[in-house]
């Protein structure tokens, strides 16, 4: 984005303008919506986590230093808000819903038809394979994890993740590569189970 372009949104979002906020949204929010439903893995989750850092971003924006280092900056804050979702998660488990009703209280098995059945079985292997990786990812250290969805799910540079975590860029380098290389032997079953 044009550095110009970019600290005119900052300015306008500082001075409380409602357009400042929503072309800073429409600008990051399309990666930073990705970033939130890779490190959770629910589209609701993710459009929680999005709504929880507009409202940070209202109420931080204020202090924050306009020096070109914004989109760093940026998700620093979505890192640190995943982070409190984590750590509230496993607080705070969720119990698992074993109903396999619709909202109606119709059984799911019911409204199958056989030519949805193939579609279906798609979708599952999709779903299957996104929790294994989900799984995968859980078994990475936090540090790697955070910094190959930054990198991949939130477009970041090797050099915009180093500022976020305050390390050299070669760090960040070979923890992404080492993290992806044992996210590989994890999917591939190589760990064996945990």
């Amino acid at each position: 984005m044009e550095a110009q372009r970019l600290r005119a949104m900052i300015a306008s979002a500082q001075a409380g303008k409602a357009q400042g906020y929503e072309a800073l949204l429409e600008a990051y929010g399309p990666r930073l919506y990705g970033y939130f439903f890779r490190a959770t893995g629910r589209h609701d989750d993710a459009e929680d986590l999005l709504s929880d850092l507009t409202l940070r971003l209202v109420r931080m924006l204020k202090r924050y230093d306009d020096r070109g280092r914004f989109e760093p900056w940026l998700f620093r804050v979505a890192a640190n808000i995943v982070r409190d979702r984590i750590r509230r998660s496993k607080a705070n488990p969720t119990p698992a819903s074993l109903s396999l009703e619709d909202e109606s209280g119709q059984p799911l098995v019911d409204r199958l038809s056989d030519a949805k059945t193939e579609a279906v079985a798609e979708g599952l292997l999709a779903a299957e394979m996104s929790e294994r990786l989900e799984q995968a990812m859980e078994r990475l250290d936090a540090t790697a994890r955070e910094m190959i969805l930054l990198r991949h799910f939130g477009q970041m540079s090797f050099k915009e993740i180093a500022e976020i975590f305050q390390c050299p860029p070669g760090t960040v380098l070979a923890k992404v590569h080492r993290g992806l290389g044992r996210l590989r032997k994890l999917m591939e079953g190589k760990y064996g189970p945990q």
